[in-house]
């Protein structure tokens, strides 16, 4: 039996979201559980240009582009689940509960 990989590279992301440069929020999901959870992870820059207005003095990622980053990470690991790597197929956000 092969043991599938856990976690997901930007190539790969790629290849399973349609999504790029500057929408494309994750850099690398890890911690995979298929049918079940998935860590997204972003590397934040200072010089992200939503920083610049949100906020100049305190800059903070907008909620809304977090609740997003969530969202890819979420079509990540039902790509991963239903091994829809390079079919071609969109996993599209429908609804949200419990976000946190």
């Amino acid at each position: 039996m092969v043991q599938k990989k856990n976690s997901a590279d930007l190539d790969e992301i790629k290849r399973m979201i349609p999504h790029r440069f500057p929408f494309l929020l994750i850099d690398k999901v890890e911690n995979i559980v298929q049918g079940k959870s998935a860590t997204g992870i972003k590397n934040v820059t200072s010089n992200e240009p939503h920083f610049t207005g949100h906020f100049p003095s305190k800059p903070i990622m907008p909620g809304v582009l977090i609740i997003e980053s969530m969202a890819q990470t979420a079509a990540i690991l039902v790509s991963k689940t239903m091994n829809l790597i390079d079919h071609g197929f969109l996993v599209y956000f429908m609804s949200i509960d419990n976000a946190d």
